[in-house]
């Protein structure tokens, strides 16, 4: 009788595979996904005693930061800093923004420190650009 065992193969697990297949499998994931990055502007609104205004349903609103820097927010919802802080700039943003049209609210909403030119600046754009509702965003003053 033959009793010879047959040698048994070393049993290996290679790791360096399942690793590969890890960083593909991240390197998918990392490239598929989408970083929603929104800018905000902090601004502090100038304070007014008044009643609240409901927010119309389609509006286009100017926010101006401490500094005179313009940003737009259209239908899409999205706020966006200008190129340049040209006024002609501007113009031709809201030039843009118009031609979907006019009729829509305009809404200024610029921080209390801002230069009083940048303000003017928006408001007489605003107007060259056809809007004929504008207006300014407040704050209810703070009751201490």
């Amino acid at each position: 009788m033959n009793f010879h065992r047959k040698k048994r193969r070393k049993i290996d697990i290679t790791l360096i595979s399942m690793i590969d297949v890890l960083f593909v499998l991240l390197l998918f994931f990392m490239v598929s996904t989408t970083f929603n990055r929104q800018t905000q502007v902090r601004i502090k609104l100038p304070e007014a005693a008044g009643s609240e205004a409901e927010a119309p349903p389609a509006s286009i609103t100017l926010v101006i930061d401490a500094d005179g820097l313009y940003y737009v927010k259209g239908g899409d919802e999205m706020l966006r800093q200008l190129v340049d802080q040209k006024p002609e700039t501007l113009l031709r943003e809201l030039r843009k923004m118009a031609a979907r049209g006019t009729d829509v609210p305009f809404i200024i909403s610029a921080d209390g420190k801002t230069p009083h030119q940048a303000v003017i600046s928006a408001l007489d754009a605003a107007g060259r650009a056809g809007f004929t509702h504008i207006t300014f965003e407040a704050q209810q003053p703070k009751t201490e």
